[in-house]
């Protein structure tokens, strides 16, 4: 069996990884990114795509898209739309939880 050796990068909230490195990070094409922001789903840092900066929770994001496009076929705005209603969700989640119920 030969070993392979996986090199990475620790991704936090900072914004830190440009277009073509999130691009690559999802096994995507930039113009998919850019994409994603013309429709909302992502807000990046920076005025031109050139200097666009992405956080953790952007990767986290375009995956989820990604996924829901690939397992269930979703459009580009449909997709959008899901993300939105999962985020606020996960909101709602929090809310509850802060006020000390069971959200399970």
């Amino acid at each position: 069996m030969e070993n392979e050796i996986l090199i990475g990068s620790v991704v936090g909230d900072e914004g830190v990884l440009a277009l073509e490195e999130l691009a690559r990070a999802c096994g995507a094409e930039a113009t998919w990114i850019i994409d994603l922001v013309a429709v909302g789903v992502l807000a990046p840092e920076g005025r031109e795509t050139t200097d666009w900066r992405f956080c953790a929770a952007d990767l986290t994001c375009a995956r989820r898209v990604a996924r829901l496009q690939r397992d269930f076929g979703a459009s580009m705005e449909a997709a959008a739309v899901m993300i939105d209603l999962l985020k606020q969700i996960d909101q709602l989640h929090a809310r509850l939880k802060q006020a000390g119920l069971n959200v399970d």
